[in-house]
């Protein structure tokens, strides 16, 4: 039952007694009303209801028949004025209704927890409380470009786990755990502090809500032991180096019926011989001449796992020069895929034969009235 549900029930106009009633008369009051409302005793009258209100009955008399439970009831609703309502409606609407969450007041984990065992198990049974699982960490390295387009791996996991001998009980082959005498079970205590009751891990049981008597030698009655297990992890496109992965569901297994934990999955990626990464885009340095860029050309690029394009290299084009290539980058989220960044770069040949030798000497004849560095000196005189 959710906290919501637990205050707005009254308990006392359910088994229509007074909020001063004695334990004699809320007995009395419950024995009455459920000779009348027995699913039994109901059977042929065709009361479809009565089976229902049989419910509401039991769960108002096992909190008020028990002295804890009533006293923490009673001060948890006059907390809030009794008959605690939670208001409806949606935030800045127009009936001036806001959304309200118990958990916002409180802090943390919700007023479950700030007034301890009310809203645990009723009726009293022992009711172990659920665990979620712890989160697990574990680092991978892929290529570049599994990095680029996704990647399927076995991910080798080493943790905390049930243990395989007495599996999960905690106790020696032969015997069971007994429900904690001091929590019955819930792992939680409740401590009064005046006006409300605090939750905390029960000291006997530590939290678990049984007891080993006869403890596994293997783990020592913690029902815990380290494992090893693979699992098969999908890294998606794109992903970037030093990038954390999470993975839900896929850490350590919860308690009770508790959810299990999440993987989060450091990556690192190995470089690349040829392309660079820059965002969504990926990079690449492509040698070239210099009569490619004094006359213009066009030039085979590269492309990751893909066939090579064709880049045209207009006359005059300065080394450095970066040509946007579209739709062969890296893939966003959104789906689409970035461009690849191509960086024009002069390679200076070391071998010249007496041809070349003789074509550059012609050429710097030509061009000797021209000094590239005369306007590089005049800006340095500058203040």
């Amino acid at each position: 039952m959710s906290t919501k549900d637990y205050l707005e029930k009254d308990y006392y106009k359910t088994l229509g007694v007074p909020k001063t009633a004695k334990t004699a008369d809320i007995k009395k009051a419950y024995r009455d009303l459920a000779r009348k409302y027995h699913p039994d005793a109901n059977a042929n009258k065709g009361n479809a209801d009565a089976g229902e209100r049989f419910k509401e009955i039991t769960e108002a008399y096992n909190v008020l028949s028990d002295e804890k439970q009533r006293k923490e009831y009673d001060e948890a609703r006059s907390m809030f004025g009794g008959g605690f309502r939670v208001p409806t409606g949606t935030r800045g609407g127009a009936a001036g209704g806001s959304t309200f969450d118990l958990g916002d007041l409180f802090g943390g984990d919700g007023l479950g927890d700030v007034l301890g065992g009310i809203f645990r198990g009723r009726g009293g049974t022992a009711q172990s409380r659920a665990r979620r699982g712890a989160d697990v960490e574990t680092e991978t390295t892929l290529p570049f470009g599994d990095s680029i387009d996704g990647a399927t791996v076995a991910l080798r996991l080493t943790g905390e786990g049930p243990c395989p001998v007495c599996h999960g009980t905690g106790a020696k082959a032969g015997t069971v755990p007994r429900v904690c005498p001091d929590c019955q079970g819930t792992g939680q205590q409740s401590r009064n502090l005046g006006g409300f009751g605090m939750s905390e891990p029960c000291k006997t049981c530590r939290g678990r809500g049984l007891v080993v008597d006869d403890p596994c030698q293997s783990c020592s009655g913690s029902g815990r032991a380290m494992s090893s297990r693979t699992i098969q992890a999908r890294i998606p496109a794109g992903v970037a180096d030093g990038q954390r992965i999470r993975i839900p569901g896929k850490g350590a297994p919860g308690e009770h019926g508790g959810r299990n934990g999440d993987l989060y999955v450091r990556v690192h990626v190995k470089p690349h011989p040829v392309f660079g990464r820059n965002g969504d885009n990926l990079t690449v340095a492509v040698p070239v001449t210099i009569s490619e860029l004094a006359l213009g050309a066009e030039i085979k690029v590269p492309t990751h796992r893909g066939p090579a394009v064709t880049v045209r290299v207009p006359p005059g084009t300065p080394n450095g020069q970066v040509f946007r290539v579209p739709g062969r980058g890296v893939r966003k989220k959104d789906g689409t895929l970035g461009a690849l960044l191509a960086t024009v770069d002069i390679t200076v040949p070391q071998d010249l034969n007496s041809k070349a030798r003789s074509a550059l000497e012609d050429l710097r004849i030509a061009t000797s009235g021209t000094d590239p560095r005369e306007e590089l000196l005049k800006r340095a005189k500058q203040n």
